[in-house]
């Protein structure tokens, strides 16, 4: 009638996209059914060790590691529901032999090291070009800004000169390096 815990081993499988990952639960049990953990296994403990480990490499090749578009659950993003699905999987496999599973939490949880640093460098880039994105939508909504407001002090530029102004407003905003400034002398003809 104790809560015992198990620690999985750290198992290596493919999630849902197949790329390798390394996984490990801890599940925290209670025998409530004494007759049944005793005469209907032969050992209970290595029962709830064997099904807790396939119900947990189930699960893993249900999700994603993460996903790249936000959209639906991944087992990085959404470990509330993993560890739900988790112990939803594991307890009709317990029922046989007494056990009322309490909790399951995923302990742990990476790309297996042979992909670890492409799947980092594509979190990078993905970071990157978010960040990117982010800039751009600035740039213009002050290129907007600053065209808006110089027609409102009465400075009214022809079409020419407002695509000059835009382009070297949105180079000196989104480029990653310091903007030189030129000065021009003469007409744009």
């Amino acid at each position: 009638m104790r809560v015992r815990n198990f620690n999985s081993a750290k198992l290596k499988v493919n999630d849902v996209d197949g790329n390798p990952i390394e996984i490990a639960a801890v599940i925290v049990f209670r025998v409530i059914d004494s007759a049944k953990a005793v005469f209907d296994v032969e050992n209970y403990e290595e029962f709830v060790k064997i099904q807790s480990e396939t119900a947990l490499r189930h699960v893993a090749t249900k999700y994603p590691y993460d996903n790249a578009d936000e959209e639906g659950l991944s087992l990085h993003g959404n470990g509330e529901e993993v560890s739900e699905h988790l112990k939803q999987e594991l307890q009709p496999r317990l029922d046989v032999a007494g056990v009322d599973v309490i909790e399951a939490r995923l302990t742990h949880l990476a790309y297996s090291t042979e992909i670890a640093s492409v799947m980092l460098q594509r979190q990078q880039a993905s970071a990157i070009l978010a960040a990117r994105k982010k800039i751009v939508e600035g740039a213009v909504g002050m290129a907007q800004m600053a065209i808006e407001q110089l027609e409102k002090d009465g400075l009214n530029l022809d079409e020419e000169r407002k695509m000059v102004m835009i382009n070297n407003l949105m180079v000196s905003i989104v480029s990653d390096r310091a903007a030189q400034p030129v000065i021009n002398t003469g007409n744009l003809n």
